[in-house]
């Protein structure tokens, strides 16, 4: 293959994912700032005007920022504990913790929704503290959402610190306390920021959850888009909302930005030391203990609470509730045909996301020598991410009103799904693939290339063999986050042939102990499904994987 090929080839691999993202993302959104600022074709700011002059718009603005900030601070303070129990100490059956820690972030954020209302409602395990429909159920759901961001993230850092200055400063008379205050936690700051923006991200664009535990009195953001979409018929005033929306994902996603920068520099410090460091019970035991509590409280009880509940209809135990999933129908629909749905447009969207990660991954970890064409390439991995920013909402809204006409009529495609679910998909694909690639040694491939070996050899027989390891958590994350997507389907699935998530709305929205344990039943398959996926993937997970 002549030089010119091989530069061709790699534009080719950068271009595909790009017009990719620009049809089915930049497209729909620059059409909604487009539809915000037009009203017949003139360009005026009155749909904004009418928008923000509505207190109800203001309500949902600040609940979005007070529950994503509650979120974050609680994240952050309980993750903390964690990220040092399970990176930093070595103990039996911490593998199987940090795993179990690490599926809450894939279940979809429906099912989330549901344990929580099952577990906080009147007749409930926690139903005595009367939280049910308050914003404590909703902050509480979004950190159990959320918690494994903070304890990834900032673990993987923890790992590579060098215990030399925390026991230069306790040899100085420094009580562990302090010696946490004034040495790690600065020198852990860019993680922290890195997950906590992160954490704000992934809350300030929750809609399932707050769909299923707003009860209709909270609202967010999100749900405000929703409600002037399908309730009003409001599209101007929904593009509106939206355009303030992509404002607040901008502004995080910068912070992200920055955080993230400063973490990878952190990161090259050293090597992972905490792996090799045993458990201590006299220094270690409080945030082993502050971590099992969240496990067991935050984590655990809920989603043991769930199928509890799953399994009871009229105060008996029974297996009723699994059993007419196949037979019930809702509104025309099959729980146990939105069940196969839900798994096709998953697998679709999976096969649609995998590849072109693997693209983006590739052209992403590339190690250009000049600066000017680091920045670039770092600019061009930012704007792969932005979907992980940006709001499934969004994402569907945008179908909605952009892929509704020609040249690109998808209205009544079946592919429409699948690909709003790829497109949210394939950051956490690039994500997951990105460590495995940058963790090859680069004095291997300048040797390689040293000895004469061609740079598609150099890719075929180092390169590839590396980013194949990664292929089974990106594919984990891929079909979980797509069986599990609401936002951008909620949108867009017919009446009679929904997902499975868009269904347990439906029956949760529905009154009868019947529905109800319906919608328990269907949460209970739909998490599991995910839980089992992201299990399998996280024992395929490569070992320089450790934060998102």
């Amino acid at each position: 293959m002549t030089r010119a090929a091989w530069r061709a080839a790699w534009v080719a691999a950068a271009l595909l994912p790009a017009a990719f993202l620009a049809v089915f993302f930049a497209w729909p959104a620059a059409n909604l700032v487009v539809q915000g600022f037009r009203d017949d074709g003139v360009w005026t700011p009155s749909g904004f005007a009418a928008v923000f002059s509505s207190a109800r718009t203001w309500r949902a603005v600040g609940f979005t920022l007070a529950s994503a900030g509650a979120t974050t601070l609680l994240c952050v303070l309980l993750g903390l504990p964690g990220a040092h129990a399970l990176y930093r100490c070595r103990f039996p059956g911490r593998d199987a913790l940090r795993a179990a820690v690490t599926v809450p972030f894939v279940l979809p954020t429906v099912a989330v929704g549901v344990a929580f209302g099952a577990l906080l409602r009147e007749d409930g395990w926690l139903g005595w503290l009367g939280l049910d429909g308050t914003p404590v159920a909703i902050v509480a759901a979004m950190v159990f959402f959320n918690y494994s961001v903070v304890v990834r993230t900032v673990g993987a850092m923890w790992a590579r610190l060098d215990p030399r200055l925390a026991q230069a400063g306790a040899t100085l008379g420094a009580g562990p306390l302090r010696v946490f205050l004034t040495v790690t936690l600065p020198t852990l700051a860019p993680a922290v920021l890195s997950a906590a923006a992160l954490v704000f991200l992934f809350s300030s664009s929750s809609y399932g959850i707050v769909m299923v535990l707003g009860h209709g009195r909270f609202h967010t953001v999100e749900t405000e888009i929703w409600f002037l979409t399908t309730q009003l018929l409001d599209l101007r005033g929904a593009a509106a909302l939206s355009v303030t929306q992509l404002v607040i994902v901008a502004l995080a996603l910068w912070a992200t930005g920055r955080a993230q920068a400063g973490l990878t520099r952190a990161l090259t410090l050293q090597p992972d030391v905490g792996a090799t460091r045993r458990y201590d019970a006299r220094r270690d035991l409080p945030a082993l203990a502050a971590t099992l509590a969240t496990g067991l409280l935050l984590l655990g009880l809920p989603v043991a609470n769930l199928v509890w509940r799953s399994l009871h209809r009229g105060g008996a135990l029974t297996l009723a509730n699994y059993s007419e999933l196949a037979t019930a129908t809702v509104q025309g629909a099959s729980p146990w045909r939105a069940l196969g749905t839900s798994l096709t447009t998953a697998l679709a969207a999976t096969a649609i996301a995998v590849p072109l990660g693997v693209l983006v991954a590739l052209v992403a970890s590339r190690r250009p020598r000049r600066p000017s064409a680091r920045r670039a390439l770092a600019a061009v991995e930012a704007a792969y991410l932005l979907p992980l920013g940006v709001s499934a909402v969004t994402v569907g809204f945008g179908y909605l009103i952009t892929l509704n006409r020609p040249p690109l009529d998808l209205r009544s495609s079946l592919i429409l799904i699948p690909i709003a679910q790829a497109v949210v998909a394939l950051p956490l694909v690039v994500r997951s693939l990105l460590p495995t690639l940058r963790a090859v040694d680069p004095r291997q491939l300048e040797a390689a290339a040293t000895l004469g070996s061609p740079p598609w050899s150099v890719l075929a027989r180092i390169e590839l063999p590396h980013l194949t390891r990664g292929l089974g958590l990106a594919v984990g994350f891929a079909f979980a986050t797509s069986l599990g997507e609401f936002g951008a389907t909620s949108f867009l699935a017919r009446p009679d042939n929904p997902t499975l998530p868009v269904l347990v709305v439906r029956l949760f929205g529905r009154p009868g102990a019947e529905s109800y344990g319906l919608a328990l039943a269907a949460t209970v398959v739909l998490a599991g499904l995910a839980g089992a996926a992201m299990a399998l993937a996280e024992r395929a997970r490569p070992e320089e994987v450790t934060a998102w």
